[in-house]
């Protein structure tokens, strides 16, 4: 606390970890009343949609899947089917599904980590993973457990567990043998029960009353829970407004980015409002499409049951961001469970990819990343090489709904007398990692910047 006096004041946290990336967060306080708060993204911008540009149509699935070490799967998948929209070309069958376990993988490894290891240690009062270690040893052991089997799913697949080199433009360099998938079934029966349980535990953690007030958005799917494909559909806060879908070629026309001043990062609005997308805008939308054994998971966990909306296009609404660590633990299990059932069923296919030829045309592809909706947009000219690049990531779309959260937050907080710096810092770090932010693969800090008027 630099300035003591009741005019001013500012907070600094100097180091918040169990996030990825570097930010600053200012709030504006006037007469007891937050009337702003600032998301500061500050690190450089990284350029990957311009250096894209005169590339061969064969390269950004592997140079998109450097911009995230967590979840390189979902950027190759994102411009794999991107560019293969623009090329005319469809991929089904059993290259389509070793796509889909490939992605269950990086669903169950990234969305683990964040439960067990930055997520959890907000609800039992450690700073961390290792205090949660001292006083949890099974349940990050569990983690550990659930991460490694991701990990090797991804590893299989990918030919290594990070930055995946056996995707391709079309499907794969070489399709795995049912032999050389079979060891996989049986971690994987040993990771649907550590699912089970993990449900179980975050479905004790208490849980304070909060509400999201933007729009969902989610990718949604005919007859599945949508993963690696779909059609973006909206829920919106205003139950006035009915449940719609549009062309994924429209995205950009109803997801509109603008750069803001305090942030590096684009700021995103739906349709002129805010939303969001990730776990609980999948839940809202597709929740009454999961497995009857994760349906049961979610009735147990407490977040009710979808089937009972199941009519009306969408599941039971969960808008609590605090929530989200519920929804997050019931979709390990289903990506768990998804991939048994992809294996089971698994045959070698005669050619592990589609060929792809180069041709002139512009391409649209999405695909729910753990943090939700991430969107791709190439195009090409006759030679097959890149001329116009167009990434939105799920944590930028996020923004503005992070941002208004904070605000609501610290409001609430100072009405009911908690305005001490040590108070509003901690409210501030629960509402960011609520929402598991990827800034970037890099140092991990937020500083707080609090300035008060009256």
């Amino acid at each position: 606390m630099s300035d003591p006096t009741p005019r001013s004041r500012e907070l600094r946290i100097p180091s918040l970890a169990r996030v990825e990336g570097e930010t600053a967060l200012h709030l504006r306080i006037h007469d007891g009343t937050v009337i702003e708060a600032r998301l500061k993204i500050y690190e450089p911008p990284r350029f990957f949609e311009a250096f894209l540009r005169g590339r061969a149509h064969t390269e950004p699935p592997d140079l998109t899947s450097r911009i995230c070490g967590i979840c390189p799967v979902a950027y190759q998948m994102s411009a794999c089917r991107a560019i293969e929209d623009a090329c005319g070309v469809f991929v089904d069958g059993q290259v389509a599904a070793l796509r889909r376990l490939l992605y269950c993988g990086e669903w169950i490894e990234s969305q683990t980590l964040h439960i067990h290891m930055l997520h959890a240690p907000d609800f039992l009062g450690t700073d961390d993973v290792i205090g949660l270690s001292r006083s949890h040893p099974e349940h990050v052991k569990r983690g550990l457990r659930l991460k490694q089997t991701g990990n090797a799913v991804v590893e299989l697949l990918g030919g290594r567990a990070i930055h995946p080199i056996n995707v391709r433009l079309g499907g794969f360099h070489r399709a795995p043998t049912r032999a050389e998938l079979r060891p996989l079934e049986e971690r994987l029966r040993t990771a649907l029960e550590d699912a089970w349980d993990t449900v179980r535990w975050v479905a004790g953690f208490e849980f304070p009353d909060a509400e999201c007030d933007a729009d969902l958005l989610a990718l949604a799917e005919e007859g599945t829970y949508a993963i690696e494909s779909g059609v973006p559909t909206v829920l919106p806060y205003d139950e006035v407004l009915p449940p719609y879908s549009f062309p994924l070629r429209d995205f950009t026309d109803h997801v509109a980015e603008e750069q803001v001043s305090h942030s590096t990062a684009l700021h995103s609005r739906l349709d002129g409002r805010r939303h969001l997308t990730g776990s609980l805008a999948r839940w809202a939308v597709s929740g009454h499409l999961l497995s009857p054994l994760a349906l049961e998971a979610a009735r147990e966990a407490g977040l009710g049951d979808p089937l009972s909306r199941a009519g009306a296009g969408r599941a039971e609404v969960c808008r609590n961001p605090y929530r989200s660590i519920l929804v997050r633990a019931v979709e390990v299990l289903y990506a768990v469970e998804e991939a048994l059932r992809i294996i089971a069923e698994y045959e070698r296919p005669a050619s592990p990819y589609v060929e792809v030829p180069a041709r002139a045309g512009t391409g649209h592809g999405a695909t729910e990343a753990p943090r939700g909706l991430l969107y791709h947009r190439y195009a090409f000219d006759g030679g097959g090489r890149v001329t116009d690049a167009r990434i939105v990531p799920p944590t930028a779309q996020n923004q503005g709904a992070i941002e208004e959260d904070l605000r609501r937050l610290v409001q609430a907080g100072l009405d009911r007398s908690e305005g001490s710096e040590a108070e509003l810092t901690l409210l501030c770090e629960r509402a960011v990692r609520n929402h598991d932010p990827c800034i970037s693969c890099s140092a991990h800090f937020l500083e707080l910047d609090i300035e008060r008027a009256h």
